[in-house]
C-alpha cells in the first residue's frame, strides 16, 4: 500500500517558536504512528554558510538561488518519502518557498518566479497546510530576542512588519491558519498541535465551519487589502450514495490551478467529516465523467482573507448581486469570532441547508 504523504508548512515571524513547535511536532505526531522528516529552513542554512543578500551581487541573485535550493531539496525529500514503508508520513517544511516573498520587492519576487518558470500559485498551494506562528514581537514583546539565532538581527518593529508581509504572503492558501500570542508559549504549541491534528483528521477528520450570509462586499476594497487574494473556483458534484456528497474542486486564477476531491458527510450543523485529496488535472478531468447531473456546476470568486488571528473565506457567486457567503472555520464550536472590518453580516446560515454550495447547485433562487 503507498505511503499517505501529508507536506505542510511550518513559517511565522522572527522569534516566533518555531524551531520549539517543530519538536513538539515531531514528538506528538510520532506517537500517533506518523514518521515524521524535516526540510531545514534553507535561508538559515545560507546565511550561516556565508551566502546572503549582502555576500551576493543582490538581493534577487540571493533569492533566486536561496529558491532553487529549497525547491529541489524538496523535492529530494519527496522523493525519500515515496521510497519509505511506512502508512503515514508528515513531511514538516520549515518555512516554504513563499515565505521568500517577505524579503523581497514585488518586481523582485516578479523576476524570480519568471527565472524559475513556475507560478506564485504553484508555489503556495504545492502545500498541503501552512501554519503561521505570529511573533512574540505581537503581543509577547517581553519575550522577544534574537540570541537564539544568529541569521535573526531584527528589531521588534521590523519583526511585526515581516510578520504581517509573512501572513500576507500565504493568504490565499486553501489550508492557512495563523496561531497567535492570546495564551503563553505552552498554550500556544497545544493549539498549533490540535489545529493540525485536526487538518490530518486525528483522530477523526472534523471540520468545524460557520457560514454567514453577507451583503455584497465592496471587491476594490477586498482588492486592495495586502491581506487578502482572490482565486477563482468551479465546483462540480458527483453521483453518491450513502448521505456521502463528493465534488472536485479546480482552484486557481490566470491559468494557474490545482484539482482536488472532496467527500464530506454532516455529523451535525457545524461539524462534518471531511475527505480531500489532490487530484492531478487528468485524474480531475476523468471524473467529470461521473458528474450528477442534477446539480449545477458552481462558480464563484473566492476572497481569502486574514483578519487577525482568523481566515476568512468569502465567496462571491455569478448569480447574486447583493449578497455573498463568508465562512470561517475553527478549532473549537465556541470559539469567539471576531470579524473583519468593512462587512455586513445579514445573518448566520451555518444551519440553513439551501445556502451550502450543494443546494445551492439546485438551486440558487434564495430570498
Amino acid at each position: 500500500m503507498k505511503s499517505k504523504i501529508t507536506k505542510i508548512v511550518i513559517t511565522g515571524g522572527p522569534c516566533a517558536g518555531k524551531s520549539t513547535a517543530l519538536n513538539r511536532i515531531q514528538e506528538n505526531f510520532e506517537q500517533l504512528g506518523y514518521t515524521v522528516i524535516f526540510v531545514p529552513e534553507t535561508a538559515t542554512e545560507l546565511i550561516n554558510a556565508g551566502i546572503s543578500p549582502i555576500s551576493c551581487a543582490s538581493n534577487l541573485d540571493f533569492q533566486i538561488n536561496l529558491f532553487k535550493l529549497q525547491l529541489q531539496k524538496e523535492k529530494i525529500f519527496s522523493c525519500a518519502a515515496d521510497t519509505m514503508p511506512a502508512e503515514k508520513i508528515l513531511m514538516l517544511c520549515d518555512r516554504g518557498t513563499i515565505d521568500n516573498k517577505a524579503y523581497m520587492t514585488a518586481e523582485e519576487f516578479a523576476q524570480t518566479i519568471k527565472e524559475i518558470g513556475l507560478s506564485e500559485i504553484e508555489l503556495r498551494d504545492s502545500y498541503d497546510a501552512v501554519f503561521h506562528l505570529e511573533t512574540t514581537a505581537k503581543g509577547a514583546e517581553d519575550f522577544y530576542t534574537t540570541e537564539n539565532n544568529t541569521a535573526r538581527t531584527e528589531t521588534a518593529e521590523q519583526a511585526i512588519e515581516i510578520d504581517n508581509r509573512l501572513i500576507s504572503a500565504w493568504t490565499g492558501h486553501p489550508h492557512f491558519r495563523i496561531i497567535d500570542n492570546s495564551t503563553d508559549f505552552e498554550g500556544k504549541l497545544k493549539r498549533l498541535n490540535k489545529e493540525i491534528a485536526s487538518f490530518l483528521g486525528e483522530p477523526k477528520p472534523f471540520e468545524i465551519e460557520r457560514k454567514f450570509l453577507i451583503e455584497y462586499p465592496d471587491e476594490a476594497l477586498l482588492e486592495n487589502n495586502p491581506n487578502c487574494k482572490r482565486v477563482d473556483i468551479i465546483q462540480t458534484y458527483l453521483l453518491s450514495a450513502d448521505g456521502r456528497e463528493i465534488r472536485v474542486r479546480q482552484r486557481g486564477i490566470q491559468g494557474s490551478y490545482i484539482y482536488f476531491k472532496t467527500e464530506k458527510k454532516y455529523i451535525s450543523p457545524t461539524t462534518r467529516i471531511e475527505i480531500e485529496e489532490r487530484l492531478t488535472k487528468d485524474e480531475y478531468i476523468a471524473l467529470l465523467e461521473k458528474t450528477d447531473a442534477a446539480k449545477a456546476q458552481i462558480r464563484k470568486s473566492r476572497y481569502c482573507l486574514s483578519s487577525g488571528s482568523f481566515y476568512f473565506e468569502i465567496d462571491i457567486y455569478p448569480f447574486w448581486s447583493n449578497k455573498a457567503i463568508m465562512e470561517i472555520e475553527l478549532s473549537d464550536e465556541s470559539q469567539k469570532i471576531i470579524f473583519p472590518d468593512g462587512i455586513k453580516i445579514i445573518k448566520e446560515v451555518t444551519d440553513d441547508r439551501r445556502y451550502s454550495n450543494s443546494a445551492l447547485a439546485r438551486n440558487h433562487n434564495i430570498d
